[in-house]
């Protein structure tokens, strides 16, 4: 009975040891994507103020597959692209984000 009691607990920690570092993987590519995805806003969206590169970022990414999420986190690296740009606005164009950003800004601008 001792060694199943043991066995459990050492699979629950190697389990939640996986989840930490799984977790540390995302945040990490969440910050290199928002580095691409912030260049892409500031550089080709010349109608977004300043003020709103943040919070449009912010919520590309939020509305951005794992998959998109690792091609901007790439993209950090290798620099953008017109692909990088074209997949912005593709983010950009879903209903979801077009909220977000619609409620990021009010909030933003103070005038909500």
């Amino acid at each position: 009975m001792m060694i199943r009691t043991t066995l459990a607990l050492c699979a629950l920690m190697a389990v939640t040891a996986c989840d930490d570092a799984t977790q540390a993987v995302d945040e990490a590519a969440r910050r290199s994507a928002k580095l691409a995805v912030s260049e892409i806003v500031a550089t080709r969206f010349p109608v977004v103020p300043k003020a709103l590169i943040t919070p449009f970022t912010d919520c590309v990414i939020d509305n951005s597959s794992a998959r998109e999420i690792g091609t901007f986190a790439r993209d950090a690296v290798i620099g953008v692209s017109d692909t990088t740009a074209a997949l912005v606005r593709t983010v950009l164009e879903r209903p979801e984000t077009q909220q977000c950003v619609v409620r990021a800004g009010v909030s933003a601008l103070g005038t909500g």
